[in-house]
């Protein structure tokens, strides 16, 4: 039976063409050798198992090549050629710098240094992962590396060229290696596939490739596992469940109940995802990252940047036009900011389930397109009557110079609710500024300090007040239904007052309240600063509760409070007058003296 040999090692770049993923270094090197300029220290730095080392052989054996060919690859048949291929040549020096990396180990190289080539021009020394070798060691090195005999060429590969001193750095050309992109493993894959006689769909492959996260050697490890568990018959299904990877059907699932303000069907996937084994933060993490997807495919300038396979970007531009950009900036949103608070909350999974709850309900608030272009809305936000009239019915401009907002004429009553000509009095326009408010639409994405969007807040409120009154239910159907009625700064500081006079019992919200008074931000918005984050999470307690109040009494159902902790730090001390003259006793050692020889004291 013949000797199996893994794909990392069969399958390594033996010639410059064969490296996968790094044309235009190979081309440079390949360029330096056909021209003769050789410098006598290279680094080659980049990720694991992207090519550093393969490339280091190759560079070593092609420029002792004694019969190059012309398209400035080795012959693989002259002596020089033979002897690397059998692992025989004197000219090539390997040393593993992670477990030789003393000064004794870098004089002992430097004694091989002296010795000239037997066959060939050059002798090279390659040391890999450079990076461990000691600061001592590497100051051994410095003189050898900048003046090497002119038959000695030495190639550092490391993963870490930040540990490097730059002194080192200094005397070497420098070439970094990058990750090699999907495509390209998906291309290796298959023509290794083809060679093994091993049949495989290219989603599999596709999910080895990103799994690999751009190492080739990883890629090819992976390749073997999921090849000797199939039988030879890589699969989708076999490859996601071998690699334990989230399939994309899933979060194609969670999009469909996203579009369609499906909560349950939300938390019924969620649940599937946990009962498989799924970590909930991986299963977060994956989900801002396919939202991130969705986002990059809704724009055709962006699909360069959809590092996947052909055939999985083909089904992410599809199913990303059917959601409005400002949906995945909200969405993902409120993934990182579940990401951030995942380690600290003592119920993980609910903080997962609420995420997936705020993300269904995005596309249910007013103002927000849940589609992309040309999409239908959702009908969750069904137009309001002033955008589906037709032409001929539209109300009459207003301005300053036209009749009175009360004027029966322009404005008539409809004979029925269900009429959709009549205009609405909240969108119409009217020449006092201070009498209808209309809402800014530039100001849906303020965040709150929950991180939740405003939209989100205000929203909350309203369903509060909703349940609360049937009539008001009617009422708040659509945004031209919301009470508007404009407001002062001192009508909104006389309601927060009222709040805090209906609950003296209460004296922690109460002096909280006190001590932060609302400050101006937009004609609906209102700051308050307190003092630490305790009484910031105190205040969200009763943040719906206020926010309904203030509401109310100011007749306008976008009032929202944004809670912050102050910048400045606790309010300044106020000194009583001993305690001014004990901290002056005790910076001044000249007026406690005195006070001592006089015998006086303090009353």
């Amino acid at each position: 039976m013949e000797q199996y040999i893994v794909s990392a090692r069969k399958y390594r770049p033996t010639t410059f063409k064969s490296v996968v993923g790094q044309q235009a270094l190979t081309h440079t090197l390949k360029s330096a050798i056909d021209s003769g300029h050789l410098a006598h220290a290279y680094l080659f730095c980049g990720p694991r198992g992207v090519g550093k080392t393969s490339c280091a052989r190759i560079f070593a054996k092609t420029i002792n090549c004694l019969h190059p060919t012309a398209e400035g690859e080795a012959c693989n048949e002259c002596e020089s050629c033979v002897a690397f291929n059998e692992q025989r040549s004197l000219n090539i020096v390997e040393l593993d710098a992670a477990s030789n990396n003393s000064v004794d180990d870098i004089r002992n190289l430097i004694e091989q240094v002296r010795i000239p080539p037997q066959i060939g021009r050059y002798r090279v020394f390659i040391i890999d992962e450079v990076h461990m070798l000691s600061a001592a060691a590497f100051n051994a090195f410095l003189k050898t590396l900048e003046e090497p005999p002119s038959h000695v060429i030495f190639i550092l590969a490391t993963t870490e060229k930040h540990k490097i001193l730059p002194t080192i750095l200094s005397r070497c050309q420098i070439y970094d290696f990058t990750r090699i992109t999907i495509p390209d493993i998906v291309e290796q894959l298959k023509y290794i596939a083809g060679n093994e006689g091993i049949t495989a769909e290219p989603a599999a492959l596709n999910v080895i490739a990103q799994k690999a996260d751009g190492a080739m050697r990883d890629a090819l490890s992976i390749f073997d596992q999921v090849a000797a568990s199939s039988g030879g018959n890589i699969t989708y299904a076999s490859t996601i469940a071998n690699l334990n990877v989230l399939d994309h059907d899933y979060y194609f699932g969670l999009m469909e109940a996203f579009r369609t303000c499906n909560v349950t069907q939300a938390l019924l996937i969620y649940k599937e995802i946990r009962d498989k084994g799924f970590d909930s933060l991986f299963f977060i993490n994956g989900l801002a990252k396919h939202i991130r997807d969705m986002m990059v495919a809704s724009n055709p300038q962006t699909h360069k940047l959809l590092d996947m396979g052909a055939d999985v970007a083909a089904r992410f531009i599809s199913e990303a036009a059917k959601f409005h950009p400002k949906f995945y900036y909200m969405a993902m949103d409120l993934c990182n900011t579940c990401d951030l608070n995942y380690r600290t909350a003592s119920n993980k999974q609910f903080l997962v389930e609420l995420t997936l709850i705020k993300i269904c309900r995005l596309l249910e608030q007013p103002g927000n397109p849940p589609t992309g272009n040309g999409g239908q809305p959702h009908p969750a936000q069904s137009p309001s009557p002033a955008a589906t009239r037709q032409p001929s019915q539209a109300a009459p401009p207003t301005s300053n110079n036209t009749a009175p907002r009360n004027n029966a004429a322009t404005t008539p009553t409809p004979p029925t609710p269900t009429k959709t000509a009549a205009p609405q009095p909240a969108v119409q326009a009217t020449a006092d500024p201070k009498v209808a408010y209309t809402p800014r639409p530039s100001k849906p994405q303020v965040q709150s300090h929950t991180g939740m969007p405003r939209i989100m807040i205000n929203n909350t409120a309203a369903q509060s007040h909703k349940q609360a009154s049937p009539a008001a239910t009617t009422a708040n159907a659509t945004p031209s239904h919301r009470r508007l009625s404009a407001f002062t700064p001192e009508q909104m500081l006389a309601a927060w007052n009222e709040y805090i006079e209906k609950h003296p019992s209460e004296k922690v919200i109460v002096n909280t309240m006190r001590a932060a008074l609302p400050t101006r931000i937009n004609d609906t918005l209102y700051e308050i600063r307190v003092e630490n984050v305790g009484q910031v999470e105190f205040i969200k307690t009763r943040q719906t509760e206020i926010v309904e109040f203030l509401r109310q009494h100011l007749d306008n159902d976008m009032v929202a409070i944004d809670v912050k902790v102050s910048e400045t730090g606790p309010a300044k001390k106020f000194w009583t007058s001993r305690e001014i003259i004990e901290d002056m006793v005790q910076r001044n050692p000249q007026v406690r003296d005195m006070i001592q020889r006089l015998g006086l004291s303090l009353a």
